[in-house]
């Protein structure tokens, strides 16, 4: 306030004039950010410094310039000055009888000014020249800032009244006006009761002392109550709002983790199965080596067999010997070719059994997933169904005592309780199957990647369920939210009334109940079918087991079989011959080995493919659900809307019907 008190002094002396000595007292004074000059005669000089002042001083809010005597030079100046000031919030002009000049000053202040939201006017002269006043109203209708004025007692005949009808009009910002004591009368008040309709922010309306009968002051209060009772709605709508976008806000956040966690498990997963591979390749390997050397053996015991053959062309007798002895060993070999053709055969019934089971478990899959669209699509049936009521409600509440809120409180408890023994329980289930899924991975190879991939389907299924109960319970919170607005609103019924719509809540307290239960048990099928797998899975590995076993047997056999050959050298073609067909027999096992891992591969990928497939279905899901959320908001935003216009067309209606009745003498209100 000092510098502020420099400047005054500096610019006055500049225009030729001493600075008023009440004015620089009352500076020195002066509080931070308030200018009291109430009840000091400012001169001409004084406003023209003030008026240059004002727009650069960026501490004073409030300003008090009530009964100045201000002259209509003086207030152009001041006012004028005003237009650029942007930190000003509250104007006292009160008792200075500003006139035509000081309106159209006014009237340009509101045009152009954007941070004054109070304004006081009392016993002024602003509504003698219907011109000017007519200015000042313009200025009135564009403003967007002020939320309070106050014209008491400035002369304010009928047409300065429609004049000011018209600015509230096309204003969206004032709240607060106060017309007493003025000469606005019958026409007047009828002006004004008209264009309340049009006008949702002004909440107070002062108009005794007008000459306004009773009946158009009956409906300017209740056009008043109206506005205000719409105003607390938005202000608890607007907190409501808040708070649900805070909690959307903290489910997609939960949300993003939880995908993140899956695709971090898909990430170990694949890891875990590009080993197996890794381990399978390095076993084909070992045996390919394996097979090399049997074919090096082999051509060995060919070159044996050369010269044993020249030994054998010796003897004649040794001849019939070996002759004798290698019927015996094709019959020998006859035996083994039907044995492992057998043997091949319960092999192909069995991978065909397999592949029967899996085609079977991933119809069932789908089964499953149809049936859970159902559910959904049963929800969101539901959901409307509920939000039919709940219009239906509206219009049928109108009050409820404590004990509701009491009640509502419980229920609520009883809710959060509910979320917090779900969440335990999907945690520890999601432990469960973490640990089982890395001891599954653990132990299959091939033929348990089907299997994993399996699982993760259920898994995401498991995840939609769940996502979809978190939107039933908001979808429960919000219009719990909204049935506690309508009570805040509602002021009187019957005991009896109270009671049916306790029952009706508590049945759709119910609902939601059994809604979340079939949710649940949605969720245990889908952890006893991931039990199935894993006992397949198991299954399969036993299976697998007992065929490595299996080949070990026959590697012992054949290594047997080698110490034989060795030891007996008369009996050299015979099991030159046995060794063909077993070799042979191998090599079509294997090959039939590497078609099956073939065949298991293009199989893991086209399940991952079904994977991503259906995550993209989830996810176009998803936006698609978020779309019908968006447009069911905006179906209930112009609900309200078309609510509003209706009461707005019955109020018209009635102050119609009030009009068109025979005036009645009353005396105004004191």
């Amino acid at each position: 306030m000092e510098e502020f008190r420099r400047s005054y002094s500096r610019l006055c002396r500049e225009s030729g004039a001493e600075p008023q000595e009440a004015v620089l007292q009352q500076l020195q004074q002066l509080p931070r950010g308030r200018l009291d000059l109430a009840t000091r005669s400012l001169t001409v000089d004084t406003c023209r410094a003030l008026g240059e002042l004002l727009p650069r001083e960026t501490l004073c809010t409030e300003l008090v310039l009530s009964d100045c005597m201000l002259s209509e030079e003086g207030a152009t100046l001041l006012l004028r000055g005003l237009c650029a000031n942007t930190v000003l919030r509250f104007l006292d002009l009160k008792g200075n009888n500003l006139r035509a000049t000081g309106a159209e000053a006014l009237g340009k202040l509101l045009q152009q000014n954007k941070s004054i939201q109070s304004l006081t006017l009392e016993w002024n002269s602003l509504g003698t020249w219907d011109e000017a006043f007519a200015t000042f109203c313009g200025g009135l209708a564009v403003n967007g800032t002020l939320q309070r004025l106050d014209l008491r007692s400035n002369q304010i005949s009928h047409k300065g009244a429609e004049e000011l009808a018209l600015a509230l009009k096309g204003n969206a910002t004032l709240q607060q006006l106060d017309l007493r004591w003025n000469n606005i009368g019958l026409l007047g008040g009828r002006a004004l009761m008209n264009c309340l309709p049009s006008n949702r922010t002004l909440w107070r309306l002062d108009l005794a002392g007008n000459n306004i009968p009773g009946d158009v002051l009956r409906a300017v209060e209740q056009a008043m109550a109206h506005n205000q009772d719409r105003l607390t709605t938005f202000q608890e709508n607007h907190a409501r709002t808040h708070v649900l976008s805070r909690e959307v806000q903290h489910l997609r956040e939960e949300k993003s983790k939880q995908f993140l966690d899956l695709m971090e498990t898909i990430d170990k997963q694949r890891e875990e199965m590009a080993k197996s591979s890794r381990a399978s390749a390095a076993r084909i390997g070992q045996l390919q080596e394996a097979l090399n050397e049997r074919h090096s053996i082999i051509n060995a015991l060919k070159a044996k067999l050369q010269m044993t053959e020249a030994a054998l062309a010796l003897s004649e007798q040794k001849a019939q010997d070996l002759e004798v002895l290698l019927a015996t060993a094709e019959q020998e070999q006859l035996s083994l070719s039907q044995r492992q053709a057998k043997e091949r055969r319960l092999e192909q019934q069995e991978a065909a059994e397999r592949e029967s089971k899996l085609l079977r478990d991933l119809s069932a899959a789908n089964e499953k997933n149809l049936l859970l669209q159902n559910q959904v699509d049963e929800l969101e049936r539901k959901v409307k169904c509920q939000q039919e009521q709940l219009f239906q409600t509206r219009q049928e509440l109108t009050s409820m005592s404590a004990q509701l809120k009491m009640r509502a409180i419980q229920a609520e408890e009883r809710l959060d309780m509910e979320k917090r023994r779900c969440r335990q329980s999907l945690e520890d289930s999601e432990s469960l199957r973490v640990k089982e899924v890395e001891h599954m991975s653990r132990h299959l190879e091939e033929s348990e990647r089907a299997m994993q991939e399996r699982v993760q389907r259920l898994e995401a299924v498991r995840l939609s369920l769940e996502e979809e109960l978190s939107r039933v319970k908001a979808a429960a919170l919000s219009e719990r939210g909204q049935a506690e607005e309508e009570l805040i609103k509602a002021k009187s019924q019957a005991r009896l009334e109270e009671q049916q719509r306790l029952a009706h809540l508590e049945d759709k307290l119910r609902l939601l109940a059994r809604a979340r239960d079939e949710a649940q048990g949605a969720c245990l099928q889908q952890k006893q079918a991931v039990v199935e797998a894993q006992t397949r899975a198991s299954q399969l590995s036993l299976q697998l087991e007992g065929l490595r076993r299996r080949l070990e047997e026959l590697q012992q056999d054949l290594s047997h079989k080698d110490q034989e050959r060795v030891a007996e050298v008369s009996k050299v073609r015979v099991e030159l011959q046995e060794q063909n067909g077993r070799l042979q027999a191998e090599l079509a096992a294997q090959e039939a080995l590497r078609e099956k891992a073939a065949a298991l591969e293009r199989q893991l990928k086209v399940m991952a493919s079904d994977h991503r497939e259906a995550l993209l279905d989830r996810e176009s899901e998803n936006a698609s659900l978020r779309e019908k959320l968006r447009l069911r908001e905006a179906e209930i935003a112009r609900i309200r809307d078309e609510e509003a216009q209706r009461a707005s067309f019955l109020q018209n209606a009635v102050l119609a019907y009030v009009q068109g009745s025979p005036v009645r003498t009353l005396s105004p209100p004191k």
